[in-house]
């Protein structure tokens, strides 16, 4: 056991998050997220059973957000034609405010075809038991 490590954050997560270098990223993948077959490179982390938002509390309470790009944080935008709701992505705002005073400044969004090849780019993936739609995520690690 450690002081100060969100207790939903497991060794093999600490363990990535130690890992990653500054401008590597991770992405935090809903449920829906085909997470094996876009992300063969990455290390994958299975989190079934928790939901993006808490994870990305926890990771950000533990690493930065890169300061020296704009927006930090990628979403995955609406596809054309969906009649989805995304309330997640206020959430997000919200989690990202407390940790970083850019808030939702450090969010962008592109299409889901971008964020499939961006994701193939990433050190690791976190599978979440997420169930909102669009809840993808792409986090790129600041300096400490």
């Amino acid at each position: 056991m450690l002081k100060g490590i969100p207790a939903i954050i497991s060794p093999e997560l600490l363990k990535v998050l130690c890992e990653m270098g500054h401008g590597e990223t991770i992405v935090i993948a809903d449920g829906n997220f085909p997470t094996y077959s876009v992300c063969k490179d990455a290390v994958v982390i299975r989190c079934d059973g928790h939901g993006v938002p808490e994870l990305l509390d926890a990771i950000l309470t533990l690493f930065p957000l890169d300061t020296y790009v704009e927006k930090p944080v990628t979403l995955m935008e609406v596809m054309k034609g969906d009649r989805v709701e995304t309330p997640i992505w206020d959430t997000y705002r919200e989690t990202i405010a407390a940790h970083d005073a850019r808030g939702g400044e450090t969010i962008r969004h592109i299409d889901r075809f971008d964020f499939y090849t961006e994701a193939k780019k990433a050190y690791a993936v976190v599978a979440t038991g997420e169930k909102a739609i669009y809840a993808n995520m792409i986090l790129q690690k600041g300096v400490v």
